[in-house]
């Protein structure tokens, strides 16, 4: 990266000083704000080998003013004799980028968080030693929660039920829905930072607190559940491989087919299940309470054991042969494989065991929710949001890989399992994998314990960590008691998940289970995919997810397959979790406390509120819903045709701050004069504004007000105009480039009012310079955006050069990010600190840091030259201005006066002034001469200087630099990291 480095030289003895950030108890900082007061900074430092036609500057330390603890957060830099340095980008006022501090304030101060955990100050710095990658966090979780309990045991089971078609039908089902669900998962969650809470926290902060409570509640119930179905399926396969450790003996006589023959067939007591749960819960929860860093380090080696039995159970499949000792094994067949083609739906007890007058009757319907739990595991990892290195990269790559694994795996086995083994065998040996696994059975049942073992302490884990996530929100009361500070392991929650768990763990009947964890888990999956449905529907300029391959349609689809799902297994189910679900909802909005997290539906009302013009309310809006509403001031600063009421390229540069066209804009046009007189006339242009608008296909509203002066109609028009939150926030007008050839008392004077006026009423501003040059929709544009961020906007120049992009005509350009340091030390660290920041913020552009050292001896050459010809000519104007000042004040015998007003006039500080805009200037034509367009920050009009001294600083910063947009934000941030 190449820097700025002007070496000064100490030939006449004058001392160089390094650029330092802007202090905040800077006297300059607070002398230059248009509205903070301060004194007026000493001289200092001068500037050699100047032409002799320029005056000296001399920059000392500056006058200690009242230090402002909002805007200044950076510790006092001080030189070893203890005086402080000041910066020479005083001219921009208030804190400078490279005094942000890593942008934490940014990304840790939002605009008044409703959620505790939203305010948190969170560290933007990569590589945090304790966290886990994709495969270790995301995918193994996964992985380790689809192939549990109902694979090993319930499977094959299934398969002789609903035959081989019906089976494969059974997964593509089931399968697809987790697709589409991991895809619109995978799409939220790269859409910003995500913290603990997993697939609730997407929800809430998509579709409010409300929703996300109710869902999040049911989630957890859905975990705790799962977590005993696991525990039931351990001791299950204990007790089968080991009978002698059953403590209520039971064999079951049945006959199959309706064979003459009675078969005795094991299987363990439902007290049996009951003792041996407990304890293992009460074993598994003795290990959550460890601590959540040894389960996430012990639980990676329990599957080893599942993909070793794996192995063992497709071997098996593979060497089994017709002479196989097991009864009703015949080994891969063509012909057992057609007679277990279709389905044969039995009766049975209560242990899933065959019977003709079996008390449990079975369809396609009632599989589903038997099988469901089985491809459940896909939250796994988003539940552990808050333990990932990057959650933007692990969870779709790891969510989506362990998906299409496992579901594989399940079609290839379903005909494994349909051609080795006879029906019979199917639907009576529930542990067919073990009975055909290779080399040992035992193997595979150890595979299987310590498998759903390892599931089970999964759910264990994750089921209290989503019960604190909710509590710590704060939205309902009654939940403070699982509360847990950061870093601390959630032990209440832990002992009530326990408890639930234990409670399901005594109904001792997996088959009765599983629709329940089923209706839990698809209301969840159904809150993700509408979730993604709204937030991809509505399209805000804070939707910019990393996962690309989404579309609102395949949300809809996985959020409609999963209520036909919910159905299918069974309405009164259905019915029963929606309406838990709506009671949690209705409690929620009667007892919880409000909060704005920037959901999908307040986006939704606010997109509403812009079409029909009704209010908001006078709340300020949530960063993740902000739109720019421009307010486009169409005085065109010289001559335009008579039919043409706007300049033709506003229209064309207010549609470029709209994503996709949508939003709105104000184009505000003035009538000097007496309303009385001339409202015929305003209403006449009005039209004719209207008209225009709607020629450009500009979607946006006309307004015409009638005043004295442009300076009084504009500021009558910053305060009135809008409707609660529909007020416009951008202004937008042209810079006037031919102020000279006009009336020189005026168009400074009425440009430095509005901008005054912009800042007073906390409005942003963006001034177009070059706008006859700026492209239309048919103009493609290549090579770069350029922004010069100088100063904290709250993200606007950000988010502008985005939108920009969104564009036709941009789409071919790639952004650079220029950023001012003060010395080599600072420029790392803010690159750094700058990179990770956008890729937070879901925006890709090259960053630069620029060293600038401020002394005045250059590299040489016509270019410097040219500009320094500038800087003296605009000294030259200024000195001549100034002289016709002092005389009139001599003449009338009064101070000096400028545009109605006192003023005082430090010139020294106008050179320095005049120097700072000219090395700036001289930065951007190094470095973005060829740019497509340049973005670079604002400075307000200085205190107590002539309005005709701002027009030339800014006449000094634009020169040569064909287009550019000046842009100043207004102490809000308009981005967000959050999701």
């Amino acid at each position: 990266m190449e820097e700025i480095d002007i070496e000064g030289g100490g030939e006449n003895g004058f001392r160089v000083r390094k650029y330092l950030p802007v202090l905040a108890n800077d006297g300059a900082v607070h002398e230059i704000s248009p509205i903070d007061s301060g004194s007026t900074a000493s001289s200092a430092s001068s500037f050699p080998d100047q032409p002799s036609n320029i005056r000296k500057i001399n920059v000392g330390p500056g006058v200690n003013g009242s230090s402002d603890a909002k805007e200044g957060n950076a510790p006092h830099q001080q030189q070893p004799n203890g005086t402080e340095q000041e910066s020479k980008l005083e001219l921009f006022g208030f804190d400078s980028l490279v005094n942000i501090l890593g942008l934490k304030r940014m990304t840790g101060e939002q605009v008044a968080p409703s959620s505790p955990r939203d305010g948190e100050d969170i560290p933007i710095i990569a590589g945090q030693p304790d966290k886990m990658g994709t495969m270790m966090g995301v995918f193994i979780p996964c992985l380790q929660s689809i192939l549990g309990i109902i694979y090993y045991i319930r499977f094959s089971w299934i398969v002789g039920m609903a035959g081989i078609g019906g089976s494969l039908l059974l997964v593509a089902l089931c399968g697809i829905c987790t697709f589409l669900t991991s895809i619109s998962l995978s799409a939220i969650a790269t859409n910003g930072a995500m913290k603990g809470g997993g697939p609730y926290y997407l929800i809430g902060r998509a579709l409010g607190p409300e929703v996300g409570v109710s869902i999040g509640l049911c989630f957890f119930l859905g975990n705790a559940v799962a977590g005993a179905l696991y525990i039931l399926g351990a001791v299950e396969t204990f007790l089968k491989a080991v009978p002698a450790a059953g403590i209520f003996k039971g064999t079951i006589t049945i006959a199959v087919n309706g064979t003459a023959v009675a078969q005795p067939i094991q299987s363990p007591s439902s007290h049996d299940l009951q003792i041996y749960g407990i304890v293992v819960t009460i074993i598994l929860c003795l290990i959550v309470f460890g601590g959540v860093r040894m389960i996430n380090r012990v639980a990676p080696a329990f599957l080893i054991p599942v993909l070793f039995s794996l192995i063992c159970i497709f071997l098996g499949v593979i060497l089994a042969r017709k002479d196989h000792p097991a009864e009703g094994v015949t080994g891969l067949s063509l012909e057992t494989l057609k007679e277990n083609w279709s389905s044969d739906y039995k009766k049975t007890n209560s242990a899933g065991i065959p019977e003709t007058d079996g008390s449990v009757t079975w369809d396609f319907n009632s599989l589903v929710g038997l099988f469901f739990p089985a491809v459940t595991g896909i939250m796994a990892g988003s539940n552990r949001s808050s333990s990932l290195k990057d959650t933007q990269r692990s969870i779709p790559v790891g969510t989506l890989a362990a998906t299409l694994v496992t579901s594989a795996m399940y079609l290839v086995s379903v005909i494994l399992f349909g051609a080795v083994a006879s029906r019979d065998k199917l639907l009576t040996d529930r542990l067919l994998t073990a009975t055909i696994a290779w080399p040992l059975p035992s193997l595979i049942k150890i595979g299987i314990i310590l498998s759903t073992m390892g599931a089970a302490l999964q759910s264990l884990t994750g089921a209290p960590s989503l019960l604190a996530a909710i509590a710590n929100d704060d939205i309902l009361p009654i939940l403070n008691y699982f509360k847990t500070t950061d870093g601390s392991e959630p032990h209440a929650a832990t002992f009530f998940t326990a408890f639930l768990c234990a409670g399901c763990v005594v109904i001792g009947n997996m088959d009765l289970i599983t629709p329940t964890v089923t209706m839990f888990f698809l209301l969840c999956y159904a809150g993700v995919n509408l979730s993604c449905f709204l937030l991809d529907l509505l399209d805000a300029p804070s939707w910019r997810p990393r996962w690309k391959f989404h579309h609102w349609s395949l949300s809809l689809l996985g959020a409609l397959l999963c209520i036909v799902i919910m159905f299918l297994i069974s309405w009164s189910f259905t019915v029963i979790s929606l309406a838990l679900a709506s009671l949690i909802y209705k409690y929620v909005s009667i007892k919880g406390k409000a909060g704005d997290w920037g959901d999908g539906f307040k986006s939704a009302y606010f997109q509403l509120a812009l079409r029909s013009l009704r209010s908001l309310g006078a709340n300020q809006v949530h960063p993740k819903n902000w739109y720019p509403i421009p307010l486009v001031l169409c005085r065109p600063w010289g001559k335009l045709p008579e039919n043409v009421p706007c300049h033709p390229k506003l229209a064309d540069f207010a549609n470029c701050m709209k994503k996709k066209g949508r939003g709105m804009s104000i184009f505000v046009s003035i009538l000097d004069g007496d309303y009385h007189e001339c409202a015929e006339d305003a209403k006449a242009a009005c039209k004719q504004l209207s008209t225009y608008i709607d020629y450009k296909n500009c979607e946006g509203v006309a307004e015409i007000v009638v005043a004295p002066n442009m300076s009084v109609g504009f500021r009558g028009i910053i305060q009135t105009m809008g409707l609660g939150n529909l007020k416009p926030n951008i202004v937008v007008m042209r810079y006037p480039e031919i102020w000279r050839r006009e009336n020189l008392t005026e168009i400074p004077s009425t440009f430095v009012s509005i901008i005054n006026d912009c800042i007073v009423a906390s409005k942003a501003v963006v001034i177009v310079k070059g706008l006859d040059e700026w492209p239309n929709e048919y103009q493609k544009q290549y090579g770069t955006i350029d922004l010069y961020w100088i100063v904290r906007d709250g993200g606007l120049m950000l988010l502008l050069s985005q939108l920009l992009l969104t564009k036709e005509s941009f789409e071919s350009c790639k952004i650079q990010v220029f950023c001012i340091a003060d010395d080599d030390a600072d420029a790392e660290v803010l690159k750094t600190d700058v990179r990770k920041f956008l890729y937070d913020l879901r925006m890709h552009a090259e960053v630069f840091v620029i060293t600038m050292k401020w002394d005045a001896q250059t590299d040489g050459g016509s270019p410097q030259d040219e500009a320094l010809d500038a800087l003296a000519s605009a000294q030259q104007r200024i000195d001549d201005y100034l002289t016709g000042m002092k005389a009139a004040a001599e003449r009338d015998a009064t101070p000096l006066m400028a545009d109605g007003k006192t003023v005082v006039v430090n010139e020294k500080q106008v050179e320095k002034f005049l120097y700072t805009t000219l090395k700036l200037n001289s930065t951007i034509l190094k470095y973005s001469r060829m740019a497509a367009v340049v973005l670079v920050s604002l400075p307000p009009p200085p205190l107590n200087h002539p309005a005709y001294f701002y027009m030339e600083y800014m006449d000094l910063l634009l020169e040569n630099v064909p287009r550019i947009l000046l842009v100043r934000g207004y102490h809000r941030d308009v981005v967000t990291l959050f999701t």
